[in-house]
Order: C-alpha cells, then structure tokens, then sequence
C-alpha cells in the first residue's frame, strides 16, 4: 500500500451515512500523520450527524450530490485529490416506483461529481457500486460476469460505471469500482423501512413487532459485515493494483432470510415472529465470488454472520428503535407491495 507522504483531502459523499461513516473512520486510522482532510458531503436524508467521530480533520457540509452548483463550488474550493462516493438511495425493491427519485439521486448527482472530478484532475475516484447490476446472473456473480440489471437501482449503478469507464478513456479519471452486497454493521439506518433488512429486524424486535418477509424467505443472500467492507474501500486508491478495476466485496457464505431472522432473534435472546408477505419482484438468490479482491486487497477471515449480528445488535441496543420512516413520493403505485401502499395510506389518512 502506497501512502502519500503530503497532506491529502478526501471526499466522502455520503459520509454520515452507513458505510460512509465506517469509511471515515478507516481514512483516519490510515492518516497516521493527522495531516489529512476529509470532506463530508452528505444532506442527512439517511445518515445522521452523530454517526460521526469528534474529530478536527472531518469537515462537515450539508447538501446533496444533486445540487451541481454546491457540487462545483466545493471542488473550486478545495483541492480534492480522492473521491469515495457513497452517497446514494440504495432502496433496491423501492426503485420500480421511484424513478425519477432513483436516477437523479443515483445517476444524476454521480454525473455531477464526475463532471468536477474532471474538472480538477482527482488522482482516483473510488465508487459504491453494487451487486445489483448483475441481476439474476448465474451464481456465484463474478466481474466477468455481463451484467443485466433488473431493477433502476441496479441500472444506476451500472450506468455511473460506465461513464466512469468513458471518463477515463477520455480524462485520464482513475477509479476503483466496488460492488458491496447486504452490508450491515452499526450506524446503519434502522428506522428506514425499505432497506437494510438487518436493521429493519433489529428495529422491529426493540418494538415487539413481526418480522416482514416477502415471500417464503427461502431467498439467499451473503449478509456482509461492515468491517469487512469499509477497510478495503479506503485504502482503494492507495493499493496500486485497484487502478481502473471493478471488485465484487462481501461476504462468502450465503443464507436465507429465514435464517437470517433466527440469527437476529438469537441475538435479541428471542424467537422471532415472522410476518409472511407476497413475495416481490425481485432476485432471489445472489451471492459474489470475492476472489479477486482476495487477491488485491488480501484482507484477513472474514467476520462470521454470528459475530457480525452479535456486534450489531450491541450498537442497536445501545442507540434503541428508531422511528420508522415512510417514503412519501411515491411516484408509481401500480403493483407497489401491498403493505407499503397500506403504509402510505395510512399515512394520508391517520385518524383511519
């Protein structure tokens, strides 16, 4: 791993949120001269403050990605030599119903980044992608692997990869894409109802509520710690092999949602309550070879699903529940779940 020897600055879009926080903290623990500085840019729609180490090299601004001239004027303002962007509306199953939401959030504000990062020459950008643009491909998902995203999460996604690529043919942008699947760990948003089934768990045991699961819950996912994420997206533009690469990052062992359930449960000393729901659209079995970032990146074992719960629901614990948001915008509501359109409904109409 290369380390500069000069002081750097970094931005990190997203960085109250979720892996945005752990990210933060990981390009601290690398700045072992304190001579760095780290740019937060995040509008605190999912993240929150507190999220956050008291720390004078972290430099807090509040705005989104989408707003190009806040965009601009920050770049203009600051001589940014890394990019991580992980600012993002990661609501996969919600996307279908809020397009415009999903791409000018997803797509439009990483074209605004982009365009600045041209601008003021950025020595690497260092993006969030995600096993969504593989779709239903065949198992495990490799980077060789075409990807054929079914949803517009995963079409965002795959697009800014894309123009990432363009840019560097053209620019000289560097980048290292990751496609993350099923993070969990502290700071995530439990109280956000569409994602993050993990948390959507926790959240509901510290309530005494059922735990929704769409379908039989036989689907299998690789739930993922976060610190087995966020170290290796930091170091990114200083491991000289992740130049211009795309990397699959997570964990190796998939398990179904019902077993994902008992393993929360367990952590909360409980037995869950499962609260079976039509199953949606979307894809059933996904899980990553994760081979090539071994190889890169050679992190240490992975955490097992039972630590990494455990890890978790002590953080959770310790902040407890979380109001359950409600996305309000819903821009399509043909075919949208029946227990989100109920939701919604009841939200309109609360004396109902």
């Amino acid at each position: 791993m290369n380390l500069p020897t000069e002081s750097v600055t970094c931005l990190v879009t997203g960085g109250a949120g979720f892996i945005g926080a752990h990210v933060v903290r990981e390009l601290l623990a690398l700045d072992q001269n304190h001579a760095w500085e780290i740019v937060v840019l995040d509008d605190l729609s999912g993240g929150f403050l507190d999220n956050l180490p008291d720390d004078d090299r972290v430099h807090v601004v509040n705005g989104s990605v989408t707003d190009a001239t806040l965009v601009d004027r920050l770049f203009a303002e600051r001589k940014i030599d890394y990019v991580y962007h992980l600012a993002a509306y990661a609501a996969e199953g919600l996307s279908h119903f809020i397009r415009r939401f999903n791409y000018t959030n997803n797509l439009i504000g990483s074209v605004n980044l982009i365009n600045a990062s041209v601008r003021h020459e950025v020595q690497r950008f260092v993006f969030t992608s995600s096993i969504a643009v593989y779709g239903a491909a065949q198992l495990p998902m490799a980077e060789s692997t075409k990807p054929h995203p079914e949803d517009p999460y995963g079409i965002s996604k795959y697009a800014v990869e894309l123009d990432l690529e363009a840019a560097q043919r053209l620019f000289g942008l560097d980048y290292t894409i990751f496609r993350p699947h099923n993070v969990y760990g502290p700071y995530q948003n439990i109280g956000d109802r569409y994602r993050n089934v993990v948390g959507i768990f926790m959240n509901r045991l510290m309530r005494n509520e059922a735990l929704p699961v769409f379908g039989d819950g036989e689907q299998k996912r690789a739930f993922t710690d976060i610190r087995d994420v966020a170290p290796g997206i930091a170091r990114a533009p200083f491991v000289p092999e992740s130049r211009n690469e795309v990397f699959n990052i997570g964990s190796d062992v998939a398990v179904t949602v019902n077993q994902l359930a008992e393993a929360v449960a367990t952590a909360f000393d409980t037995k869950p309550v499962l609260d079976y729901l039509p199953a949606r659209k979307e894809v059933v079995f996904a899980w990553a070879d994760h081979s090539k970032f071994q190889s890169v990146f050679q992190p240490g074992p992975e955490h097992s699903l039972t630590d990494g719960i455990t890890h978790m629901a002590e953080w959770a614990k310790a902040i407890g529940p979380r109001s359950s948001t409600l996305f309000s915008n819903v821009e399509v509501m043909r075919h949208l779940p029946a227990s989100w359109a109920a939701a919604l409904k009841q939200n309109d109409n609360p004396s109902a």
